[in-house]
């Protein structure tokens, strides 16, 4: 027997981002329910991410956020000139190094383990940062941790916001809330604060009641921190990335009771 057999999994990740994951639960015999708690959009003004794509050769370092900025920014890139050969890029987790590696962007710094701007500020090549010019590509609103630290290093910081997060324009929550009334809903996997908030918020009250006794995978503490102060009751914090997502789901059903 795989070890998901007849489990739905509801993952809540934006509809573009879903497949691999889905995959993986699917081949432990899961049974993947996607959800897209969050949608991305074009930045309001993408005129500041041109302006750095033209001079992308001044730049020392490109550090990037997310697998969302890979995308927005490397589709641009990649339509208006070639990469760099003499810059070195950077990302916070393993999944936006995957993006740029799929993209021809290789020898990328990914911090081991825990994939956070801490982790990525404790890297030895970006201790000593005097004089390096710096581009974060990122969404908006984005943390200021890793810039402020970077300036503290000395680097010349350019921050380009080049996507923003929002609503998902076409959930249907009353397809979930159905399957949650049929029993059909044994987990929910959660990849950022925010996604667990518009999850919460979407639901509604009667949604709200079974989602706080539905078990919630979260590859990061600041996420699970989120799903516990909304009353989750089963919060499981797991390692990175997609498959730390599903070793953290087939341990969890490994150790729950036999009925």
């Amino acid at each position: 027997m795989k070890p998901l057999a007849g489990v739905g999994v509801v993952i809540t990740r934006p509809a573009h981002q879903a497949g691999p994951l889905a995959q993986l639960i699917e081949q432990a015999g899961g049974r993947p329910i996607l959800f897209p708690a969050l949608e991305i959009f074009d930045a309001e003004d993408m005129t500041p991410l041109s302006a750095v794509i033209a001079r992308l050769e001044q730049f020392d370092l490109a550090i990037f956020i997310s697998p969302n900025a890979v995308n927005k920014a490397m589709n641009l890139i990649r339509a208006r000139r070639e990469w760099p050969p003499g810059l070195r890029s950077a990302a916070v987790g393993k999944g936006s190094g995957q993006a740029l590696a799929r993209l021809g962007i290789h020898n990328v710094l990914v911090p081991p383990g825990r994939f956070d701007s801490e982790a990525l500020l404790a890297l030895p090549e970006l201790q000593k940062m005097a004089g390096k010019r710096v581009a974060i590509f990122r969404g908006e609103g984005g943390r200021e941790l890793l810039g402020e630290e970077l300036v503290r290093r000395g680097a010349e910081l350019t921050v380009v916001e080049c996507y923003r997060r929002g609503w998902p324009v076409d959930a249907d929550v009353g397809a979930l809330l159905h399957r949650w009334a049929r029993g059909e809903i044994g987990a929910i996997t959660v990849t950022s604060g925010e996604s667990m908030r518009n999850l919460f918020d979407l639901v509604g009250k009667l949604g709200q009641q079974w989602l706080k006794k539905t078990p919630v995978f979260a590859f990061h503490d600041n996420i699970a921190a989120v799903a516990r102060e909304l009353g989750v009751e089963q919060v499981f914090v797991t390692p990175s990335g997609d498959e730390g997502l599903l070793s953290g789901l087939i341990e969890w059903r490994q150790k729950a009771p036999k009925t």
